[in-house]
C-alpha cells in the first residue's frame, strides 16, 4: 500500500516534465530560429594565423572576415564598394589624397573605441618595418598590394594622418587605380592597438576587432569558435550567436558530414557529388563565380625551368579540356590568361598553347633535352576552391610528361606547409592557385607576376619572373585612374606573358558549395570572403 504514492508522485513527475517540454518547443511549428542557434562551417584545411594581415591563405581570411572590419567593403554578391568602418570618403582630383570619415561609437571586442588613432596605428603597423609592432609573421599582402613597405622605391603611401577622432586623411605618393578595392581587402581590417601591443607576436592566436564575431576558441586542425558580438555596429546582425569553422581535410568525409547534420554548409565539394546534392531536398547548392586561377608554376630561379624553351614545351603537354572533363565535372573553363575573362582588361586576341605532345618534344629537342629530364612536382593534399584535388591533377600531368620524356616526381604537404616552401622557393614545379581579392587585375598580375612580388622568403610571384617591360606596365597601369588606359596596358602585359610562360595557367573554377536547405541569406562572394553573419539556419529540434 505504500508503493501507490510513490508511483502517483512518479507520474505528477513524468506529466510535469512532458508540460515543461512542450512550452519550450511552442511557438515555432519545431523549427528553432536565429535566437540561440550555431552556424557550423566545414571546409577542407584550418587557418595559418588570425592576424589578417600576415596572411593569405583563404582558410585564415575567411575567419578574420567575420572578426574584423576594414574602412570599405564590398557588396554582399560582387566587388562594388559601400561603407564599412568608414561611413564615407572623398578623394583629390588627381586621385593623391583620400579623406575618411569613420563611424562613430563603435568599440573593439576589448572594450576599448574605434577611431582615427586606431586607424593611423594599424597602417604605420603594416607599413614600417621599424615599427615597434611590425611582429609576428610576414606582411606579405601590404607590399604586394601597395608597391612595397614605407622607403622602398615603388611605395604607394606617403602618409596616413589623423585630422581629428574621426577623420582621417591618406597622402599617397603616386594614384592607385584600385586604392578603395584594395582598402576593401579583409588584410587591411582594423585591429586593436590596444591588444596588438600587449603581444604583437600572440595577437593572430588571440584576435580582436570590431566585427560581427568575437573570438573565443581555436582548437588546431579542428576547430574555431565565434560567438556574437551583441554591440556589433550593423544593427540586426549577426544573425547566428555562435559560428563554428569545422576542419574537415577529405572531401567525402567533409560531404557525409553534411548529409549527417554535423555541419550546415560546406566548400571543397568533389565536383561529381554537385548533382547528388541537387537532387536532395535536404541540401541545395551554391555556386561561386570563377574570379580565380588554378596553375602549374614553373620556377623561374632553377634550371631548366629558366629557358623559356623548356616552359613553353611543357604548356603544350598540358591536356586542359580533359582535367575539366576528368576533376572538376564540367564546372570549370580552360585558363588562356592569368584572370578570368569577365574582368577588366582580359586581352581575348590571346592564344592559347593547344595541346600538342609532338610540338612539346620539338621544343624540348631545341632546348638541348632531346633525352628527356627529371622535374620533382609539388601539389597540395589538401583541397582548394580552384583545385579539388591537386594530387589527382599532378598524377594526370605527370602521364601526359612523360609521353615528352619528362620523368616527374610528385611531393605533396598539408596546405599550410606546402605555402611556406612554395612561397620560399624550394619548388621546381608547384600547382597552385589565386582566388582574387577585389577584382581588380592589379590582384592577379601585379600580385601573382611582378618582380616586386618575387621575394626570395614570402614570393606570392612563386615563379620568380622578373620582366623589367610587364613591371613598367603593371606599374604604369596600377598609377593611373583612367580605366581606359589601364585596359590597354594590361592588354599588352598579357600578350608579354603568354610568350615568356612563366606559368601555365589551368582553369577557371565554377565553385560549387553545398548547405542544408534551412540556411538563408548566404551568397558565394566571389571573393571566397564570405558574410557568414548574414546567414541564418532554421534548425529542426
Amino acid at each position: 500500500m505504500r508503493k501507490k504514492p510513490f508511483w502517483t508522485l512518479a507520474l505528477a513527475m513524468v506529466f510535469l516534465l512532458s508540460m515543461v517540454l512542450v512550452a519550450c518547443n511552442s511557438g515555432g511549428g519545431g523549427i528553432k530560429k536565429d535566437t540561440g542557434t550555431t552556424l557550423i562551417y566545414g571546409r577542407g584545411a584550418d587557418a595559418k594565423k588570425l592576424d589578417p594581415i600576415q596572411v593569405t591563405d583563404g582558410e585564415s581570411l575567411k575567419v578574420t572576415g567575420m572578426i574584423y572590419d576594414t574602412l570599405v567593403q564590398y557588396k554582399d554578391e560582387n566587388t562594388e564598394i559601400q561603407p564599412g568602418l568608414a561611413e564615407k570618403w572623398e578623394s583629390s582630383p588627381d586621385g593623391k589624397v583620400w579623406t575618411f570619415h569613420l563611424r562613430k561609437n563603435v568599440k573593439f571586442h576589448d572594450g576599448t573605441p574605434f577611431n582615427a588613432d586606431a586607424v593611423v596605428f594599424n597602417f604605420e603597423r603594416w607599413m614600417d618595418k621599424n615599427h615597434p609592432q611590425h611582429k609576428g609573421g610576414e606582411f606579405t599582402y601590404y607590399p604586394d598590394m601597395f608597391g612595397g613597405y614605407k622607403g622602398d622605391k615603388d611605395h604607394v603611401i606617403k602618409a596616413v594622418t589623423k585630422v581629428d577622432d574621426y577623420t582621417v586623411k591618406f597622402e599617397l605618393n603616386r594614384p592607385i587605380g584600385p586604392f578603395l578595392a584594395n582598402l576593401a581587402m579583409p588584410p587591411f581590417a582594423i585591429g586593436s592597438p590596444t591588444a596588438i601591443k600587449k603581444d604583437p607576436e600572440k595577437f593572430n592566436e588571440n584576435p580582436v576587432g570590431t566585427g560581427p564575431f568575437k573570438f573565443k576558441e581555436w582548437k588546431k586542425n579542428d576547430t574555431i569558435t565565434l560567438e556574437k558580438n551583441p554591440d556589433y555596429w550593423d544593427k540586426g546582425y549577426p544573425k547566428v550567436d555562435k559560428l563554428i569553422f569545422k576542419s574537415i581535410p577529405d572531401n567525402a568525409a567533409r560531404f557525409t558530414a553534411l548529409k549527417s547534420g554535423d555541419i550546415d554548409i560546406m566548400d571543397g565539394m568533389n565536383p561529381s557529388d554537385v548533382a547528388q546534392v541537387q537532387q536532395d531536398k535536404k541540401l541545395q547548392l551554391f555556386k561561386q563565380q570563377g574570379m580565380n586561377v588554378a596553375y602549374l608554376s614553373f620556377n623561374m630561379k632553377k634550371k631548366p625551368l629558366d629557358n623559356p624553351k623548356v616552359r613553353q614545351a611543357i604548356n603544350y603537354a598540358v591536356d586542359k579540356k580533359r582535367i575539366i572533363s576528368n576533376f572538376y565535372a564540367g564546372l570549370a573553363e580552360p585558363a588562356v590568361n592569368p584572370y578570368p575573362s569577365f574582368m577588366l582588361g582580359y586581352n581575348k586576341d590571346v592564344k592559347d598553347y593547344e595541346f600538342n605532345l609532338d610540338k612539346a618534344k620539338q621544343l624540348l629537342k631545341e632546348a638541348g633535352f632531346e633525352k628527356g629530364l627529371k622535374l620533382k612536382l609539388y601539389a597540395p593534399q589538401d583541397p582548394r576552391p580552384y583545385l579539388p584535388n591537386g594530387k589527382k591533377v599532378a598524377e594526370f600531368l605527370k602521364e601526359d610528361f612523360k609521353k615528352i620524356g619528362i620523368d616527374v616526381e610528385i611531393v605533396t604537404f598539408e596546405w599550410k606547409t606546402y605555402q611556406e616552401k612554395v612561397k620560399s622557393g624550394e619548388h621546381e614545379l608547384a600547382l597552385y592557385g589565386w582566388n582574387g581579392d577585389n577584382g581588380d587585375p592589379d590582384n592577379f598580375l601585379y600580385v601573382l607576376l611582378d618582380k616586386n612580388n618575387a621575394r626570395e622568403k614570402d614570393a606570392s610571384n612563386i615563379s620568380y619572373y622578373t620582366s623589367e617591360e610587364v613591371h613598367k606596365l603593371l606599374v604604369e597601369a596600377q598609377s593611373s585612374i583612367d580605366q581606359n588606359k589601364r585596359v590597354e596596358l594590361y592588354k599588352k602585359a598579357q600578350e608579354i606573358i603568354k610568350q615568356d610562360a612563366p606559368w601555365v595557367p589551368l582553369v577557371h573554377a565554377t565553385v560549387p558549395i553545398a548547405g542544408k536547405a534551412e540556411i538563408k541569406g548566404f551568397f558565394p562572394h566571389p571573393t571566397s570572403t564570405y558574410k557568414l553573419h548574414k546567414v541564418s539556419v532554421e534548425k529542426k529540434n
